[in-house]
């Protein structure tokens, strides 16, 4: 496998000399500021809640969380890499450099009420935080002005970079970032992602790349019923494309995932598509393994247009590489998870939580046979590589991991069991569960970030780590190649016809302590009898 390797950084040693004693001390003073800030982090993740704006769209959120960083002194770069809701937000000088990152975008058709543990849209049919993406970069700035205070005062060298995973439920922004160049000189990076436990793991995580594309066909038009002779459908081509695949799942191995929608069937029955697409995600272990699938993928294509005497294209709209954490990271920052701990969860929170998981019949284990019963009261323990893994879902954070030492911090803001990308996981998302599990989170990750700043050895060992042993055999190839390009325009129809009702919902923290309280929602809102039950696989 050949590739190019990141060259690391050589982070200077912290000029500012702390003893042990004091950098103890330095962290109490940290949690204490982190709880100081609470109502702020609260009222960020309530007002991204509100935004609910789908991959590559997210115009308000990236103006309200870098206005806030912009008031606070950074310096913002927007419109990276060519996509109009992507930036960068660095404070600070010298060296080390640290990235400090989390996702925005939200899940389609996933509108609800936060607090309420049954299917209640805000709006029917409009996109909404039903994965938690709300939450993570509030979490980051927390964190960040928590320990500017102490950079600024202490003199500690250094710089901080914040940046957003956009469009990440479409994989469709990271490796973009990663090939022009905004990870070039990042010693390390941080990123947060929603979870149900406070936790962290290093290695191979056992999850599956993909390669996202795009198949355009192209036909011509003709009366369906007065001259089909004279059409050559583009969607037929479409379907036998897809049947073609479908066939050759049989001969795939067992670790592949593959998926497809029709993003364009024609126009109306009476008249011969002469434009059809599908949208595919190739998924597997390796980056030869999704390669090949993807070959394999343009080959059915090629198939099916003669067939059906039509012309075809096709274009990557994002990638993710398997993800492989960092070892030396993610030890420091499992011995401050535990000094942080999880949240204290109340009467009700734990009531809200049991009765989303009843409603969506959340099974009784999780994949590592733990219970699920409400929300988690044990600390979660270091995970370590998966030794085997059938593969499974993808995250474009990986592409970073490969060309910087990263780790990734689950933080306990949603409810376990839940089906994932769905409703119920933007049940608990504008409620004290997730502004707990963000407090608990910024505290981690801020105890972690000090760490790495006045123990170079950390970054140090990390950069070993990640030569001699994660990139030793295995050099990162990008999945996308010089000339292609972020899909910008993708959910631009979407947002255009919800933002106008959504923005009536926009959380105003001005008049109102809470979300909750501007919905009118009781906290919990649970099931009674004349609520009608939820459909088995929701939206």
């Amino acid at each position: 496998m050949l590739g190019l390797l990141a060259v690391a950084p050589s982070p200077a040693a912290a000029q500012t000399s702390i003893s042990p004693a004091k950098l103890e001390a330095l962290k109490k003073e940290l949690t204490a500021e982190i709880d100081k800030q609470q109502k702020s982090t609260q009222q960020m993740v309530d007002m991204v809640f509100s935004f609910g704006e789908l991959g590559f769209q997210e115009v308000e959120t990236s103006r309200y969380l870098t206005d806030i960083l912009k008031k606070n002194g950074f310096k913002i770069e927007q419109g990276i890499a060519g996509i109009p809701t992507a930036w960068t937000a660095t404070w600070g000088s010298g060296k080390p450099l640290i990235a400090v990152g989390s996702d925005i975008d939200c899940i389609p058709k996933a509108s609800q009420k936060p607090g309420v543990a049954y299917h209640d849209p805000i709006i029917a049919g409009a996109p909404g935080h039903g994965e938690g993406h709300n939450s993570g970069v509030p979490l980051n700035i927390t964190a960040v002005l928590a320990l500017k205070k102490i950079m600024e005062r202490e003199k500690i060298p250094g710089t901080l970079m914040l940046w957003p995973g956009v469009a990440e439920e479409l994989v469709g922004a990271k490796a973009y970032f990663v090939r022009d160049g905004y990870f070039k000189n990042v010693d390390a990076c941080i990123f947060t992602h929603v979870g149900d436990n406070l936790s962290v793991a290093y290695g191979d995580a056992g999850n599956n790349g993909l390669v996202s594309v795009t198949f355009n066909f192209e036909g011509a038009a003709a009366h369906a019923a007065g001259a089909p002779w004279r059409g050559r459908s583009a969607l037929d081509a479409v379907e036998l494309m897809d049947i073609g695949w479908n066939y050759h799942r049989e001969h795939m191995e067992v670790t592949q995932r593959s998926h497809y929608v029709i993003t364009d069937g024609g126009d109306q029955p009476n008249v011969v598509p002469s434009k059809a697409s599908v949208w595919y995600y190739f998924r597997d272990r390796t980056y030869p393994k999704i390669q090949q699938m993807y070959q394999d993928g343009i080959k059915m294509a090629e198939g099916a247009t003669l067939m059906t005497n039509t012309t075809m294209t096709y274009e990557v709209l994002g990638s993710a590489w398997p993800g492989h954490m960092n070892k030396p990271i993610a030890e420091a920052m499992y011995k401050n998870i535990q000094t942080v701990g999880l949240p204290t969860w109340s009467e009700a929170d734990q009531i809200l939580a049991r009765a989303a998981q009843k409603e969506t019949k959340a099974p009784k284990t999780d994949r590592r046979n733990k219970p699920i019963d409400g929300l988690a009261t044990q600390l979660d323990s270091l995970k370590k590589p998966e030794t085997f893994s059938i593969g499974g879902g993808s995250d474009d954070i990986a592409d970073i991991s490969w060309n910087v030492p990263t780790v990734v911090l689950s933080y306990p803001a949603n409810i376990p069991g839940l089906p994932g990308h769905h409703w119920a996981n933007a049940i608990a998302m504008a409620t004290p569960i997730a502004h707990k599990g963000v407090t608990a989170g910024a505290k981690a990750e801020a105890l972690t970030l000090l760490d790495m700043l006045v123990k170079p050895e950390i970054i140090k060992d990390a950069w070993t780590y990640f030569k001699d042993v994660q990139t030793k055999e295995v050099k990162y190839t990008p999945l996308v190649s010089k000339t292609d390009k972020p899909a910008i325009t993708l959910n631009k129809s979407i947002m255009a016809e919800y933002r106008p009702q959504m923005k009536k919902y926009y959380y105003n923290p001005s008049k109102y302590k809470t979300y909750l309280e501007q919905l009118g929602i009781k906290y919990p809102t649970i099931r009674t009898d004349n609520v009608p039950a939820a459909g088995a696989g929701g939206e």
